[in-house]
């Protein structure tokens, strides 16, 4: 087998394609073969030591796979060698094989790709636990997405309409707005990638003035940094800011604005609410499946790589330079 193994802490380029030994099972558990693995902004974090978790080396990043199971460990039912799986494996994804828990793994349907499948489960369960679970996003609701054009807020983007709201996207380029228009955005609005004090009174102004005079009912912030403080300005009464992701950095925010606002400032932790409520977990992946079948969602990949130029997928991340979702195909050359 060949994976793409961190072997000190560092950016893409420390990375190095390695070939080892095959894997087997053991007890509880499944070899799948990679056909796909979904690249996600926490891939640039993990190998630079950054990330919650913080695996022993070498590893291999990629915390999101879609493959065929080749094999079954002893005590595993429910499984076949054949069977199409998709699985969040916090690392080890970026490779041709790969040994996971059988209580991680779910079938996913014959219709749906490989390549959809690996980038489904960790974009559309964030946003979703993030607008059904945390917000209780209603239908009429009025929604800012901060990084709208990324992986989960493009999602966001797509299930707030499946849940009838109204979607205001706000990027950082006229191509990303271009982008969440088409796949469905009410509204959008190009912010500068730097934000002084000037430029966040602007761009609280321009999100007041599409939101109207209520204000934003829930803002997901996949951004962080100084362009936190504008979306939580434009907050309106019992409204709710999701916390989703800090590539800008962590923000300071002033306290007395929820307050004034009688609004609430909510975390979303995806990861751990799956291991907290599994039962919930697995309704919200058979609702997801549910509206991919209704064509309501779907992965917006916008490019491919293989195996040995993985590397170059994770520098576009960190650019934050991608439009929707990523790919790494380990059997493609």
């Amino acid at each position: 087998m060949q994976a793409l193994l961190s072997v000190a802490p560092g950016g893409p380029e420390t990375l190095e394609l390695t070939t080892l030994p095959d894997p087997s099972p053991g007890k509880g558990e499944l070899l799948i073969a990679v056909k796909a693995a979904g690249v996600n902004f926490p891939d640039t974090l993990i190998i630079r030591d950054l990330y919650q978790m913080k695996p022993p080396r070498p590893f291999a990043p990629g915390g999101e796979i879609a493959g065929e199971v080749l094999a079954i460990g002893e005590g595993v039912t429910g499984f076949e060698p054949g069977d199409r799986v998709l699985a969040l494996t916090g690392h080890g994804g970026f490779a041709t094989h790969l040994t996971i828990k059988a209580a991680t793994a779910i079938k996913f349907p014959d219709d749906m790709p490989y390549e959809d499948a690996a980038c489904f489960i960790f974009t559309y369960g964030t946003s979703y636990h993030a607008l059904k679970d945390r917000a209780l996003l209603q239908a009429g609701e009025t929604m800012l997405i901060l990084g709208a054009a990324g992986g989960v807020g493009s999602a966001a983007i797509e299930l707030g309409k499946a849940m009838g709201a109204r979607v205001i996207a706000a990027v950082s380029s006229e191509d990303k707005a271009a982008f969440c228009k088409q796949i469905g955005a009410d509204e959008t609005i190009v912010y500068p990638r730097e934000m002084d004090r000037d430029a966040q009174k602007a761009f609280s102004g321009q999100i007041k003035a599409l939101a109207g005079p209520n204000g934003v009912d829930v803002v997901y912030d996949a951004v962080g940094g100084p362009f936190s403080e504008p979306a939580l300005r434009s907050m309106a009464w019992n409204g709710r800011f999701l916390v989703v992701g800090f590539p800008a950095g962590i923000p300071n925010l002033p306290l007395n604005l929820p307050l004034l606002k009688g609004c609430q400032i909510v975390g979303v932790f995806w990861g751990a609410s799956v291991f907290r409520d599994p039962q919930g977990h697995a309704q919200n992946v058979a609702e997801l499946f549910t509206l991919y079948a209704k064509s309501q969602i779907k992965p917006r990949i916008s490019a491919q790589f293989p195996l040995n130029q993985a590397a170059d997928a994770l520098k576009l991340l960190a650019d934050r330079s991608v439009l929707g979702k990523l790919v790494i195909t380990p059997g493609a050359t």
